[in-house]
């Protein structure tokens, strides 16, 4: 018997499969990025209503210090709203808070309530460490009421120079009980003392919960858009398809520019034709050789009946 020509089948190139998952990817982390960029706008969204929030508190007509803040007591809804007073500066209770810009400071002077309590006031700002003396007998204002700012840079020493409004500090230093807080003098009035006008550091309010929620929510879509696209990548490397239908012999086709047809596939793993293996046909070039196979193992079929 004639020997069996042997085709060589070249290697399945994964090049294209690389590139789809690749793509799948890609495709995930762009989808993932815009989310990601959704949630930080609905994040903005939500900062800004806090914001106009607590200017819109801020410049809410004043209310009586007395009815929201008395010295020693806690302090009701008082905080980032304008407070109304009256009493008498006292020179002698009067600290220069450093702002951190430079050589300018907060005029900081207690004023001695008609109960007998003090109120710290924020009076303005100055250039320098002289400031000009408060103004004498009785006044009244209105200012920004706030908390004590964090802490003594020292504690262990009192009477080290603060560096912000420390309530617990002043009730050390100064003689008298204090309201828990202190106010911010508006513009005009700090102007009136021959002073700069002070910024206030409003506190922070929340906005509307549903734009946090929005912002939470596109975050964690970003999250499922990589874990899908990952996912689906290894799930189509697997097998070789997004819906499994790619396989070695489409790859190949794809490659050698058409697949195998059904009758190709079917003749692929036909067992054995007169005693020899057949070869898996992968595309129409190899049909030549499957046709001359099965001629000759039919030739020698018949010689063998005609011998017999």
């Amino acid at each position: 018997m004639s020997s069996t020509p042997e085709v060589d089948t070249p290697p399945v190139s994964r090049a294209p499969l690389i590139l789809r998952q690749l793509g799948i990817v890609l495709l995930g982390l762009v989808l993932a990025a815009v989310m990601v960029g959704l949630g930080l706008w609905q994040l903005g969204v939500y900062n800004a209503q806090g914001q106009k929030q607590a200017a819109e508190r801020a410049s809410a007509p004043a209310v009586a210090l007395d009815s929201v803040a008395r010295p020693g007591q806690q302090v009701g809804d008082a905080y980032g709203r304008q407070v109304s007073f009256s009493g008498s500066y006292d020179k002698a209770l009067q600290e220069l808070i450093p702002t951190g810009s430079g050589d300018r400071y907060r005029v900081l002077t207690g004023l001695r309530l008609p109960d007998g309590g003090i109120l710290p006031v924020v009076r303005g700002m100055v250039v320098g460490r002289d400031a000009p003396a408060p103004p004498t007998g009785q006044v009244s204002g209105t200012g920004i009421f706030m908390p004590s700012e964090g802490s003594n840079p020292d504690p262990a020493d009192p009477s080290a120079q603060p560096t912000t409004v420390v309530l617990p500090t002043l009730t050390q230093q100064w003689n008298g009980l204090l309201v828990n807080g202190f106010a911010t003098l508006g513009a005009d009035q700090s102007r009136a003392q021959s002073l700069q006008p002070v910024v206030v550091s409003l506190p922070s309010s929340h906005g509307r919960l549903q734009n946090g929620f929005y912002a939470l929510q596109w975050w964690v879509f970003a999250a499922f858009a990589i874990w899908f696209g990952v996912r689906m990548a290894r799930d189509f490397g697997r097998n070789g398809g997004l819906m499994g239908g790619d396989t070695d012999d489409e790859i190949r086709g794809d490659r050698d520019g058409a697949g195998a047809t059904p009758s190709q596939k079917k003749d692929a793993h036909p067992g054995t034709v007169g005693g020899s293996g057949l070869m898996s046909i992968t595309n129409p070039a190899a049909e030549p050789v499957m046709s001359a196979r099965r001629q000759q193992a039919n030739t020698d079929s018949a010689s063998d009946r005609t011998t017999t």
